[in-house]
């Protein structure tokens, strides 16, 4: 019987309650509950919701997103700038957020938060054609902005262009100093008609921390130096269109987990925006960029996957500093924009799938020894002896003897001395005998570097129906941690400590580090499966580019999507399930066409009808069964 934790345990064992924002809790029933609007008064049960779309004919895993947690990550940025503005007199100035679509493209994301930030005339930024192309078809409020960043051609300053004729208010921001003729060329090829406005993006001394650092500070691949700048500005002053020089851009890094390095920039980012104002340029937005970061542990501290400072301390820092600049410079106030797409997707998205099966070292000691062969009962005798023997005293000692007779029987293997019933004798008997050693190591709390290893050796490994590659590509390109948590039993003490192990045939494609407030644990607590039941887990915090940069390793491509809200009453409703990648589509990308390979596989199974191996009618049923596996999707089925 398994023992029932209060919630208040529960909640520790993953630290739901400091990583979960106010988004994530425990049911009295010990399920995973998703309150999509921070009440908790009005909170989902995750399981009951799986379990409802498994009845339908959905299987895992399942791509989960909550549009009402978009919501919320909007209304609660603005409210602290606007909160922010109000305390230190930011009057003539405003806020309007920015969010970067390389963030997350999916467009059911995109319009979600353009609606809930409608009222704050939520902009957005596209950093490439295909993206500039969607953002000018979405509805944004009038008079917000339109990005664009990125290196740019031609046809892409055209296409800016355009937007602004649509009435669109498109600022267009050089990166590098040879897009100023580009552009100027563009304007006057473009003749009479409304322009884009234009920003210039500085490069900065400031520097981002933590692992996108590189991408800030004085050798980054984007921004200006001081003197390009300035070139930039006299080019546009020459030409006659200083008027269009409207924005100061700069950009830190993403997930930036020290509030210090964010004072800084924007100092540095603020005096700039005050001296351009100072010398005639018309500048009225300041651009603060991205890296406000998400606290993926819930340490609250200045670690990679954490931050040391709230969204209100921000928008704080943020306002305060503009104003003092400003005030020193005596130039106006700016519009602050901040492109802190991964604050405002973050939450919002989720995997929920399922353990396929445990992997334990084989601790079976059967008959201890009893059977082995004479002629090489000796090593397998020895290592019931220590197993016997074993005591606090000694146990280090047999520990290392146990490990030179296991060698030793693998040597014996390999001469062929010994058979293979001999074999797994020992090896039985040589794992028992490291658990127990490991024991007795805890209970003297002796952290020995030997015995370190030997846990993780004996650690289980769960194996789970995804792709890491696919689903969660920044835990294997840049170690970053997600929180993972078992979706129900959570008021159970789990019995087991594992790594997880996904589906693909790479050994890279694995989950060993996992979040805690204190360090990064190596192993996650999990129950032992039921079976027949199934046992989920939910990897959390996936809505910031774990979408778009997913790859299709193994071809297991997109998982089904699903939307969820919450109405007042308390009441689930599923809004839409978006099919994921099928078997056909995958292959396609990679121009595998699935007429070419059905006509394939019947010219082969014909051969064998006529060399007589095979019968003709069972070739109909076996190449039905080959075509309909073309329109399901990439992972594993559960038996039914």
């Amino acid at each position: 019987m398994a023992i029932r934790l209060p919630v208040e345990e529960a909640l520790d064992i993953y630290d739901i309650h400091l990583w979960g924002a106010g988004f994530f809790g425990i049911s009295p029933e010990g399920d995973l509950t998703v309150r999509p609007t921070r009440d908790p008064r009005l909170g989902l049960s995750l399981p009951r919701v799986v379990a409802d779309l498994r009845r339908q004919g959905h299987d895992t895993p399942l791509l989960f997103r909550f549009p009402q947690i978009l919501h919320t990550s909007v209304e609660e940025m603005v409210r602290a700038f606007r909160a922010a503005m109000d305390e230190f007199g930011f009057h003539g100035g405003d806020y309007s957020p920015t969010f970067p679509m390389k963030v997350n493209q999916n467009r059911w994301v995109v319009e979600a938060l353009l609606a809930a930030g409608r009222p704050s005339r939520i902009g957005i930024e596209a950093g490439s054609k295909p993206e500039l192309m969607a953002a000018l078809a979405l509805d944004v409020a009038p008079g917000a902005l339109t990005t664009l960043n990125g290196y740019k051609d031609s046809e892409t300053l055209d296409l800016a262009i355009m937007g602004a004729r649509m009435g669109r208010r498109v600022v267009i921001v050089i990166e590098k100093p040879f897009e100023v003729d580009l552009l100027l060329k563009a304007f006057e090829k473009a003749g009479d008609g409304p322009l884009p406005e234009v920003g210039l993006r500085v490069r900065m001394f400031a520097r981002g921390a933590g692992k996108w650092r590189e991408s800030s500070g004085l050798t980054a691949k984007f921004g200006l130096t001081t003197g390009a700048l300035l070139e930039a500005v006299a080019a546009f002053r020459s030409a006659g269109r200083l008027d269009r020089l409207a924005m100061v851009h700069f950009h830190i890094g993403s997930q930036i987990p020290d509030i210090r390095r964010l004072k800084s920039a924007f100092r540095e980012g603020a005096r700039i925006y005050a001296k351009l104002r100072k010398m005639g340029v018309p500048l009225s937005i300041l651009n603060m960029g991205g890296g406000l970061a998400i606290d993926y542990d819930g340490s609250n501290t200045a670690s990679d996957a954490s931050r040391n400072y709230s969204i209100a301390e921000y928008a704080n820092d943020a306002v305060y500093i503009v104003k003092e600049v400003c005030l020193e410079e005596r130039v106006p106030y700016p519009l602050i924009t901040t492109e802190s797409g991964r604050a405002l997707t973050a939450y919002h998205s989720m995997l929920v799938t399922d353990v396929l099966a445990r992997i334990t070292p084989d601790l079976r000691t059967g008959n201890n020894g009893k059977g082995a062969t004479r002629e090489h009962a000796r090593v397998v005798q020895e290592l019931r002896s220590m197993l016997e023997d074993m005591s606090g005293k000694n146990y280090r000692e047999y520990f290392h003897d146990a490990t030179e007779q296991r060698d030793e029987m693998v040597t014996l293997f390999n001469h062929g001395l010994v058979t293979l019933e001999d074999r797994a004798l020992a090896e039985q008997l040589f794992w028992e005998i490291a658990r127990r050693a490991l024991a007795f190591a805890k209970r003297e709390k002796i952290p020995l570097e030997e015995f370190q290893e030997l846990e993780q050796a004996l650690d289980q490994k769960y194996i789970v129906n995804f792709s890491v590659f696919q689903s969660v590509p920044d835990h294997w390109a840049l170690e970053q941690l997600f929180p993972i948590v078992p979706i129900s039993r959570l008021r159970e003490t789990p019995e087991h400590k594992a790594t997880l192990c996904d589906i693909t045939c790479d050994s890279d494609g694995q989950i060993d580090h996992f979040v805690d407030i204190k360090d990064v644990k190596e192993v996650l607590p999990l129950h032992d499966p039921i079976p027949g039941e199934p046992y989920d887990l939910a990897i959390c915090l996936l809505g910031a580019y774990q979408d778009v940069m997913g790859d299709l390793h193994n071809l297991y491509g997109a998982p089904d999507e699903v939307h969820v809200t919450i109405d007042g009453e308390g009441r689930t409703k599923i809004e839409r399930v978006v099919p994921g990648d099928t078997v056909a589509e995958v292959l396609s990308v990679f121009h595998y066409e699935e007429d070419a390979l059905v006509a394939s596989v019947e010219r082969q199974l014909a051969a064998q009808v006529e060399a007589g191996t095979i019968d003709a009618d069972a070739t109909k049923a076996l190449v039905a069964e080959y075509r309909g596996l073309f329109g399901r999707g990439t992972y594993l089925r559960q038996p039914t």
